[in-house]
């Protein structure tokens, strides 16, 4: 009779083991963390009064300078693609400060945030924005290909999905030399089911390399919600097939963010690495050409009082670190600063026709240079 043959066994918890005997089946729970609601202070994590005040003055920088790109963009001063990172603060200003200024980052194409986190200036960024020689890239690399190797920042990747590998090689490469260090790959929730995503927690998992693998779930990629993209929409529990610590971390939480990633940084130093899901929000499109439409009114206007900027302000106003008048000055300190950045790029030259040469190769004298 043709058809599947269907085998039952005597014990239905029971499974084979590697030398073939049967054994009780029992699932382990994996190592799973949540960074949600903790009630932290800026003292309970260990942030001085005055570093929380440069942190807030670096998402400030990051907002001002971004929507002052979309203007650009809008004037057809800024050509190509421009994605925005307008409600994400939190997770790179909380994930650099929590970690050390020679830890690698590497990211996707929304990449304008962690760059200036790191300390790129604006005038840096704004440049490679208009494509100037000024810029980080010298023009090359424009909105989706920030970097800066001084300030170990290693980009800005335009392939979905295509830095995770680079970022765990990095991270085999920090073993291997025993700096110490700890890679920072980020990616958007979409780029989670791409192939190279899976290969490389799985290697990162095995050889026990000091990575944090950060997705940045933005709640949606493109204009597809993640619950429509992905069959397991909790990306963290991703990590339990990679024998690795899963943990969600609540990214519109500047304190959150910072604690989770400081303490999970350090143990990826000692060779467990981890899937960290940032649960955060972008509060423009996927890119400036996006109409949105995937997403109501209602659902933005819902999300405002999440805006993590917003909730930074009110925790140094409610706990006496600063007057409203002196974030008021920080906030035109910002906006001078953004708007230097402008002219900056406006005086900034185009570069030289012969720089589409140059920076090719780290060799002077490769061999297929002439």
């Amino acid at each position: 009779m043709a058809g599947r043959t269907k085998t039952q066994s005597k014990n239905p918890t029971a499974a084979p083991s590697h030398n073939g005997a049967m054994h009780a089946f029992t699932p382990e729970p994996g190592d799973f963390r949540r960074y949600f609601e903790s009630g932290h202070t800026h003292e309970s994590v260990g942030i001085s009064e005055e570093t929380l005040l440069d942190m807030y003055r670096n998402m400030l920088l990051q907002r001002r300078f971004e929507e002052r790109a979309a203007q650009m963009y809008g004037r057809q001063k800024i050509a190509g693609f421009l994605h925005l990172y307008i409600g994400q603060e939190a997770v790179s200003v909380g994930s650099v400060w929590g970690t050390r200024p020679d830890d690698p980052i590497i990211t996707a194409y929304r990449d304008h945030g962690l760059a200036l986190a790191r300390g790129m200036s604006a005038d840096s960024g704004m440049a490679e924005l208009y494509g100037k020689i000024g810029g980080c890239s010298r023009g090359k690399g424009g909105s989706m290909h920030f970097f800066d190797a001084e300030k170990h920042f290693y980009g800005g990747h335009g392939i979905v999905g295509g830095q995770i590998p680079v970022g765990v090689g990095m991270a085999f490469a920090m073993k291997y030399k025993e700096t110490g260090g700890c890679c920072l790959t980020y990616f958007g929730d979409g780029a989670i089911n791409q192939g190279a995503f899976h290969e490389a927690a799985n290697l990162a998992s095995l050889y026990k390399l000091p990575v944090l693998l950060i997705v940045e779930n933005n709640e949606y990629a493109m204009g597809t919600a993640v619950h429509r993209a992905s069959a397991e929409p909790d990306l963290y529990k991703h990590a339990y097939a990679y024998n690795m610590t899963g943990a969600i971390v609540d990214g519109m939480d500047l304190f959150e963010v910072y604690h989770a990633i400081q303490e999970l940084a350090d143990e990826a130093r000692e060779g467990k690495p981890a899937l960290v899901e940032v649960r955060t929000y972008r509060y423009r499109g996927h890119s400036m050409s996006d109409p949105q439409k995937y997403r109501t009114k209602e659902e933005l206007e819902s999300k405002k009082d999440e805006d993590p900027i917003l909730r930074v302000k009110k925790y140094i106003l409610d706990n006496g670190l600063g007057t409203i008048e002196q974030l008021d000055e920080m906030d035109e300190s910002v906006k001078a600063e953004v708007m230097a950045a402008v002219e900056f790029a406006e005086s900034s030259p185009f570069p030289e026709i012969e720089t589409m040469y140059e920076d090719i190769y780290t060799q002077s004298d490769y061999p297929f240079l002439v």
